[in-house]
């Protein structure tokens, strides 16, 4: 029988040499172009090596991003993924809250009625889809960033500290054209990005612009200096 789709995605064939804090941030930053993520949860337990949970806001957003990263080559893994089994108690009980969450399922009971018969207006879910990719529009800031000529290489800026060379591979990668990526020694504020030419660069460009690496860190992306 099919796992009904839900807004828990379980991913295994994680490759478990990776630090946890690492793992998590390569996980938001991959998993985040597609809609907004609420938690990730990854443990080094023995018997949770290799796996993690990746829990979305909407559905559509888990839905896009199954379809899309199925056997991404995530740290040199391609990953497995799947809709978990059950929504959230599978988290629950990983966090050891799942009898505290059925204590409240029974407070919410006699609230149901009451609450289905409100009509209440749904929050309107903005599609942000662009060439099969979600990124988090909302997030961009509307100041247009300064640029220079087109290049095939670009400049980034406005990077996170925890920034690497994986992460930031696992982001444009997936634009066509993708040849490396190249950190600046002693600045992890900085890095460029290098594309076969110039109108695969501006593609990737204009739809990374502005994404959060980290909730705080929005990329500035230009066209590097010839």
């Amino acid at each position: 029988m099919d796992i009904r789709p839900n807004h828990t995605l379980y991913i295994n064939n994680v490759n478990d040499k990776i630090k946890k804090d690492e793992l998590k941030r390569s996980l938001y930053a991959l998993f985040s172009q597609f809609g907004h993520v609420v938690d990730i949860v990854a443990l080094k337990t023995m018997k949770m090596r290799g796996q993690a949970f990746v829990i979305f806001k909407e559905l559509g957003s888990s839905t896009n991003a199954l379809r899309q990263l199925q056997g991404f080559p995530f740290y040199n893994k391609p990953m497995r993924i799947q809709y978990a089994k059950t929504d959230s108690d599978v988290i629950s009980k990983m966090r050891g809250t799942f009898a505290d969450k059925e204590k409240r399922k029974e407070k919410k009971k006699s609230k149901l009625l009451e609450q289905s018969a409100n009509a209440a207006k749904k929050p309107n879910q903005v599609s942000c889809s662009r060439a099969g990719n979600t990124i988090g529009q909302g997030t961009k800031s509307p100041k247009r960033v300064p640029d220079n000529p087109p290049n095939y290489i670009l400049f980034l800026n406005n990077l996170p500290e925890e920034t690497n060379e994986m992460m930031l591979s696992m982001l444009f990668n997936q634009f066509p054209g993708f040849k490396e990526v190249r950190l600046v020694p002693g600045r992890h504020d900085i890095a460029f990005v290098e594309f076969e030419n110039e109108g695969q660069a501006g593609a990737a460009r204009d739809a990374l612009q502005g994404f959060k690496i980290t909730p705080s860190h929005a990329m500035k992306i230009t066209y590097a200096k010839k």
